[in-house]
């Protein structure tokens, strides 16, 4: 007999089916028990009065084949009667928290150590529902407007943010690196596809124990060609956020952020002075913005322009990675932007460099080395057009969507400054 899953049993009132999962609760009571289901579509309750039913340990992986019978009362209005059940693992250890009650109580440090199963949790997994779905919507916009998705080394031989916060690596006696982003190989394939996206890891020796930051995390990354400046990556990631977003709410359902149809934009000048004369605190001569900043901009953002999302363009250049394009008029400043959602920046962004002598002077006023950059160089010696891109962290996209107090909440197995294990 065909598995059926919990989802579906209401198809089937009346027929004898099959089902197979985790034994999520079990109530014994005089004369009868209840078992609960749960499989990846849902939970069924199960009604039987047989005494081997009795004593399974929760989690146990089981199998029943009985009657589906309408019950109001049961969950999805149906439960399985005259069952017949056989065990399909050994009987589940002794469980270090609940998973039948709504909530998981256990602090997040005891999930983390037990993750194969507080990931089993129903409000933990949905999270993860909400990532694969804004995967899937991500590439439903890219696919649409003709790019093409790559996959690029992990292991490099040059630091793509000028050296800070890499894990270096023994490379058959070689130094090498793990890849920060794939910055480098999406822009030279640029020259090759004109438009490209990638889904993958990324990795940064981070040195911050904060409830933001993580040493590995999934980056959704995207570039093109023939762009006019950052406002054209402004545009086309909008339409990338709205298109995640409406992938989550169609597969996943619950209350979401809209995603206005033009997000509201502040010049990072602007944006130190406004907190600035609203602080009384004197930030305008700060390269970048503080986590509280960001805050405050999100603040503004929904206050003023009932947006949960808030570009801030043109941070300083001094701020910015050597291969970010200034601004013409105001070159201290850069054709960048960071993208910041609910009070937190989730996007960076910009128009890129694309003329050879431009990179060396680049690295020339860094005082940087460029021979371990002349395989990335070599691209924009055989001509590149105007391009930029942006890069969406998969975690904290996810953290904000969820409201989660800390990103290792949408984190599978984190990875950071403590945790290798599981």
């Amino acid at each position: 007999m065909e598995r059926t899953l919990a989802a579906s049993l209401a198809a089937h009132i009346g027929r004898e089916v099959r089902l197979a999962g985790w034994l999520h609760r079990s109530r014994e009571l005089a004369n009868v028990t209840f078992l609960v289901l749960r499989d990846a579509s849902g939970l069924v309750q199960i009604v039987t009065t047989d005494p081997a039913h009795r004593g399974i340990p929760e989690e146990t992986v089981i199998e029943v084949t009985g009657l589906a019978t309408a019950n109001a009362k049961a969950p999805g209005g149906v439960e399985l009667t005259e069952p017949r059940l056989r065990l399909l693992s050994d009987p589940a250890g002794t469980l270090p928290f609940d998973l039948f009650r709504p909530i998981l109580k256990a602090g997040l440090p005891v999930q983390l150590d037990h993750a194969p199963l507080a990931l089993r949790h129903p409000s933990r997994r949905r999270a993860f529902e909400l990532a694969a779905a804004s995967v899937a919507g991500f590439r439903g916009v890219l696919d649409a407007r003709r790019f093409v998705e790559v996959s690029t080394p992990k292991i490099v031989a040059s630091a793509t943010e000028s050296g800070a916060n890499v894990f270096g690596i023994d490379y058959f006696g070689r130094p090498a690196f793990l890849a920060q982003s794939p910055q480098f190989y999406k822009q030279m394939l640029v020259g090759v596809f004109e438009r490209v996206y990638e889904v993958g890891p990324v990795f940064r020796a981070e040195p911050h124990d904060t409830t933001r930051h993580l040493s590995q995390y999934t980056s959704l990354d995207a570039e093109w060609g023939f762009i006019e400046d950052h406002r054209d990556v402004m545009r086309v990631l909008r339409d990338v956020i709205a298109g995640m977003m409406a992938t989550a709410a169609e597969r996943v359902g619950g209350e979401l952020p809209v995603v206005p149809e033009e997000i509201p934009s502040i010049h990072f000048a602007d944006a130190l002075d406004m907190i600035s004369k609203s602080t009384g605190e004197d930030v305008r001569a700060e390269p970048d913005l503080a986590p509280a900043h960001e805050r405050f901009l999100g603040d503004w953002a929904r206050t003023e322009h009932n947006s949960e999302f808030v570009y801030v363009t043109g941070y300083p250049m001094v701020k910015r990675p050597f291969y970010t394009h200034p601004d013409r008029q105001r070159p201290e400043f850069s054709n960048s932007f960071d993208l910041i959602f609910r009070g937190v920046e989730l996007v960076t962004g910009g128009q890129r460099l694309h003329n050879e002598a431009d990179y060396r002077a680049a690295l020339r006023a860094l005082g940087a080395d460029p021979a371990p950059y002349e395989s990335y160089l070599q691209a924009f010696h055989f001509g590149m057009p105007p391009h930029g891109g942006f890069a969406i962290g998969l975690e904290r996209w996810t953290a904000r969507l969820t409201e989660a107090a800390n990103i290792r909440q949408t984190t599978l197995f984190p990875r950071d400054l403590h945790r290798l294990n599981p």
